[in-house]
């Protein structure tokens, strides 16, 4: 993949103009009072995976509609007082998998809840979540992206961002969790997670979003053809008179809409050949983000953007605000 969009001088003002719904705010302080009518009910079971130097627990709490949502925490052994947790998204299709998957931040220090993501967990990483289809979802394309698109209350989206803020108040839960130090993290679709949390949820004070998707919908889908964004396109396509009405859903669930209220010290990572995740989405979130930002710049990488070095590179960022 050769370079396709903007050069990085006009990436770096590229700030297009966000189309939010005027009762945006007032969508999600619904959707989230509405989840916090049931219990939170988080519920740590210690798992023995062999891993001495961690304790390991199955995590389950109530997300959207007071349904379970699995999820993993870890933390370093016989640590003392309350520990910074981070908790992480995972990229689009992928489970909550093993407690082997996710070692990097307990092993520095750090706790860790991993939420799976409902319904998904089938493609590359298992997942032990189910989605509950809302009786008023339309009918969609194959994948998330357009189940429930043409009603904001029914998108896939709102049950997963509930999750999402859900994750962040289960992990504050637990008594070795310190509930002032809490960091969101993620990579594409766990990227884009990770920007609606940090925009829902003032109590965050970290966001790590790497080469986060689900940012700037119609330019992602006018200059490439990768999935998933083109699962929309294929919608689109067959249901050519629900343009309107799906882009007014989206909007609803965009990155940059989420990134203009996030108010966290924020690290994010972009890979300027990055066909799946356009540069120019990334940073159309990346110029509206209303806290403390900094962006690590992967020249020739496309969705990987900067695998393992970006992993180093957040361990770092994370150590130097919470030795």
């Amino acid at each position: 993949m050769a370079f396709f969009d903007l050069p990085l001088d006009q990436l770096e003002t590229y700030r297009p103009e966000r189309g939010e719904p005027a009762d945006f705010d007032a969508f999600w302080q619904a959707t989230l009072d509405e989840a916090r009518q049931h219990p939170l009910n988080a519920r740590f079971v210690p798992v023995d995976f062999g891993l001495r130097t961690l304790e390991v627990y199955d995590v389950t709490y109530a997300g959207f509609g007071g349904q379970d949502i699995k999820g993993w925490l870890l933390l370093p052994r016989g640590q003392s007082g309350t520990l910074p947790c981070v908790v992480e998204y995972i990229g689009y299709g992928g489970g909550r998998a093993s407690p082997y998957n996710w070692l990097a931040w307990p092993a520095a220090g750090f706790a860790t809840l991993v939420m799976d993501t409902r319904g998904q967990g089938s493609s590359w990483s298992h997942g032990d979540t189910p989605d509950p289809e809302p009786a008023d979802s339309n009918p969609h394309h194959p994948g998330f992206m357009t189940r429930g698109i043409l009603n904001p209350k029914a998108y896939y989206y709102r049950r997963v961002f509930t999750d999402a803020v859900r994750a962040v108040e289960a992990a504050q839960s637990h008594p070795a969790v310190d509930a002032s130090r809490i960091a969101v993290t993620g990579g594409s679709q766990g990227g884009g997670i990770t920007l609606a949390a940090a925009g829902l949820c003032p109590d965050v004070k970290v966001a790590m979003p790497d080469v986060p998707f689900l940012c700037h919908f119609r330019r992602a889908m006018s200059i490439s053809d990768s999935y998933p964004y083109h699962e929309i396109v294929n919608y689109l396509k067959v249901h050519r008179d629900q343009i309107e009405p799906a882009f007014k859903t989206l909007a609803y669930f965009d990155g940059m809409n989420f990134a203009a209220r996030a108010k966290a010290q924020s690290l994010f990572s972009v890979g300027l050949m990055d066909d799946i995740c356009p540069p120019s989405t990334v940073y159309a979130a990346y110029n509206h983000y209303a806290g403390p930002k900094q962006i690590k710049i992967y020249e020739f990488n496309q969705h990987e953007g900067g695998g393992i070095f970006q992993a180093e590179a957040k361990v770092n960022f994370l150590q130097s605000i919470w030795n």
